[in-house]
């Protein structure tokens, strides 16, 4: 049985770790470097680094602050945020990034994924993708969620796994931060149509909302950030309470 993951997620604004709702209502974290650390040592499967700002202001990723957080743990980091061509991706994983995450740019170019994979490997590649439900439907926001793209979000979903993502990081804009649990619909309908890791993201708000992700949305992976930035839920505990209901994670 494979090993299910947890993996809290950095999101940084102006080199500081932020934390909203629903993609607005920032509220400062703390430290990137210190809670990288912090989460090292309790035990966490991997690391997101998201520049959340990067895509709208045009710029590149906080290439400084990565290598820090790198340099402090032993574990697979993954960037993302102003990432739109190959010599970012060069440059991140030279500075300590293993993956890059991929969001607003290969919606503007989707072979952007597909060059990526072939230089890098798709085990390097994951394709961040917001969602929010508009008439029945999922459709797929980019620019740090601030702009809706035509595109349905689970016709995207497949499309980026067989151009070559190697895993799909889906955050649902409509659960985010409000603590109610992941979109369980949507993860479980893309878990069944990609053969990739499905890594859920937004809206975690317990040790249970974990646990239906993993059981019934056939997640790979699943991410926070509110519950372990503020304390409100122990890492190590999430873990015994996952082993104790039939979840393999590594203790």
């Amino acid at each position: 049985m494979l090993t299910k993951r947890i993996i809290p997620c950095l999101d940084v604004k102006e080199g500081r770790v932020v934390k909203g709702t629903n993609f607005i209502n920032l509220r400062d974290a703390g430290s990137a470097v210190e809670l990288a650390e912090r989460y090292y040592k309790q035990g966490v499967d991997e690391l997101v680094f998201l520049d959340i700002t990067a895509s709208e202001e045009k710029r590149k990723t906080l290439i400084e602050l990565v290598k820090e957080v790198a340099a402090a743990i032993k574990i697979p980091f993954t960037v993302g945020g102003g990432i739109s061509e190959l010599k970012d991706i060069e440059l991140l994983l030279k500075s300590g990034a293993d993956k890059v995450s991929l969001n607003s740019s290969i919606v503007l170019n989707h072979a952007l994924i597909t060059e990526a994979a072939k230089q890098f490997g798709s085990q390097a590649v994951v394709a961040a993708i917001d969602v929010k439900k508009n008439g029945g439907k999922w459709k797929v926001f980019i620019k740090g969620g601030k702009e809706e793209t035509q595109l349905d979000g689970m016709e995207w979903c497949v499309k980026t796994a067989l151009l070559g993502a190697g895993e799909l990081l889906i955050t649902s804009m409509d659960k985010d931060g409000i603590k109610e649990g992941y979109d369980i619909e949507f993860l479980s309908l893309v878990a069944d149509a990609v053969n990739v890791p499905v890594i859920a993201s937004g809206g975690a708000g317990s040790k249970e909302h974990f646990l239906d992700a993993f059981l019934n949305a056939k997640a790979d992976a699943c991410l926070a950030a509110r519950l372990f930035h503020y304390g409100e839920l122990d890492i190590p505990d999430l873990k015994m309470y996952l082993t104790q209901n039939g979840i393999n994670v590594r203790l």
